[in-house]
């Protein structure tokens, strides 16, 4: 039954994605400018602009190059940068890296801080530590995440000089040096997000601490660690997971603010610089890989479920 939903959750990606393509394809197109005219400069003439866009296919009609980029899409083929003298493919995998690490990382630290003080809050109902617990996850729910990003630049980074304030490490080139430079935009992303996992978790858990199995294991003598961890937040997961899935879909288009704010090299600065440039395939083939990891996080979330709890049949 796995494979058949599965299958059905793919066969569902196709119009998403075809939508996406679409908006994405025609929103570009109303965006004043000219790729030509960009790349020829002020100086150019009419003759030479027109030229060049007969020579990059821009003087088709705008539904007949649509259909002819959607059929290369599908074939695999994302076309060619109008600027960076490359493929679509090539230039992403380039950039690919930092955008996924640091998403990877903000959503491991918002998961972790935001579960922790989810239950700790649900824990300790109606105490100073909940009231405490829950004010600052709203502040972390109202700040925008580029404000904090440039805050936190501001003291860690040029007040205090502990941490560098732009740039990106490889992994490949040393963990600690990569972490330096991904613990500022990591945690000015995760913030709002942790606040979002924590009062959902604190909800859940809730809801699952007044359930009757709960108060049979109070009667029964156990500890209550092991009431809050291995009875209570295990069975509060599938609520958890979801918000946590969506996290990260929300964290891989914020990631696109906070690489500019810190200058690194990643998806967010490569679609920005396209959209500057009029560079229409980049855009539109860096939407369409960021749209395709989102969908396939919720998929993955999905078949979470059923390992999270065994009651829950594909069927």
């Amino acid at each position: 039954m796995a494979v058949r939903y599965v299958a059905g959750r793919v066969a569902a990606v196709v119009p998403v994605a075809f939508l996406v393509t679409f908006v994405t394809f025609f929103l570009l197109r109303l965006v004043p400018g000219d790729p030509a005219a960009v790349m020829l400069g002020p100086q150019a003439g009419e003759e030479q602009i027109q030229a060049l866009r007969e020579r990059l296919g821009l003087d088709r009609p705008v539904w007949a190059e649509y259909i002819r980029w959607l059929t290369r899409a599908v074939q695999g083929d994302l076309g060619d940068s109008i600027f960076l003298g490359r493929s679509v493919w090539q230039a992403i995998a380039e950039r690919l890296e930092p955008t996924v690490t640091l998403t990877v990382l903000a959503v491991g630290l918002a998961a972790i801080v935001g579960v922790t003080a989810g239950v700790a809050s649900a824990w300790r109902h109606r105490t100073a530590v909940d009231h405490a617990i829950m004010l600052v996850s709203m502040l972390g729910v109202s700040i925008p995440n580029f404000w904090l990003a440039l805050m936190l630049s501001l003291l860690f980074a040029v007040q205090l000089g502990w941490l560098p304030a732009t740039g990106f490490v490889s992994v490949r080139e040393g963990v600690g040096g990569a972490l330096r430079h991904l613990v500022l935009p990591a945690t000015a992303l995760a913030l709002q997000q942790a606040g979002i996992i924590a009062r959902m978790t604190r909800a859940a858990m809730l809801e699952t601490l007044h359930s009757d199995y709960v108060r049979t294991a109070r009667a029964k003598g156990v500890g209550e660690g092991a009431i809050l961890w291995k009875h209570a937040l295990r069975n509060s997961l599938i609520p958890i997971v979801t918000v946590i899935g969506v996290s990260f879909t929300v964290l891989l288009a914020g990631a696109i603010v906070v690489e500019t704010v810190f200058n690194m090299p990643g998806l967010g600065r490569l679609i920005i610089q396209a959209v500057v440039r009029r560079d229409y395939p980049v855009v539109q083939g860096a939407v369409l890989v960021v749209s395709a990891m989102a969908v396939l996080v919720n998929l993955a979330v999905d078949l979470l479920y059923a390992v999270i709890d065994p009651r829950v049949r594909y069927e």
